[in-house]
């Protein structure tokens, strides 16, 4: 039995040993905090935009993953942020280059050699399935920008409210302090008088 437990606790252990170092992406509908700490209450060492690629240094505590972003500072974001996939930011360019690539190879087929039919049919399946994954691409690309505005303007939002909270205590404050009782001064000609 303990055999049995020590062979399962290794099995469980040497996925998270070979993981190390290894590169993911940030989503691409976000930008996220870099944290100084595996939790919101740490302090924020900079910002990470979409679809970058951080290293994973397969260090995990709770909802938070370890990571050296691109300019090379190592702190925490969530997980749930992270993919192995890469970014549309990275695929798009590819896949435009592609898509430019392979008209240039339709042209010169179709200038050079004529009666060439099956590699112009080729061509041209290829530039319709490239076209297609364009078109999918740009649309997850719009999404993932719309989604980003959305956050961003939901984070201003909250700053204009904490800023406000913060505004309306301080007048509190203010008010209170202006009808508090002040401290009599005593008058020093009573005193001078009896003597």
């Amino acid at each position: 039995m303990l055999r049995l437990l020590t062979l399962v606790g290794l099995l469980l252990l040497s996925p998270s040993l070979l993981a190390a170092n290894q590169t993911r992406y940030i989503s691409d509908d976000v930008y996220l905090y870099l944290l100084g700490g595996p939790g919101t209450q740490y302090r924020i060492l900079g910002s990470v935009e979409a679809g970058q690629s951080v290293t994973f240094l397969s260090e995990t505590q709770g909802d938070y993953s370890k990571i050296i972003d691109p300019k090379g500072r190592e702190g925490w974001v969530e997980t749930k942020l992270l993919t192995k996939e890469e970014s549309l930011r990275f695929k798009y360019p590819k896949l435009q280059k592609e898509l430019e690539d392979t008209k240039v190879k339709l042209t010169q087929s179709l200038s050079s050699n004529e009666t060439n039919t099956q590699d112009l049919s080729d061509a041209k399946a290829q530039v319709a399935k490239l076209k297609a994954i364009l078109e999918t691409t740009t649309d997850q690309r719009d999404e993932a920008n719309a989604k980003l505005d959305h956050i961003q303007a939901n984070e201003r939002f909250e700053m204009w409210k904490e800023g406000g909270i913060i505004a309306g205590i301080g007048a509190l404050v203010g008010m209170i302090l202006i009808y508090m009782p002040r401290p009599r001064r005593r008058n020093k000609n009573k005193y001078q008088s009896r003597f």
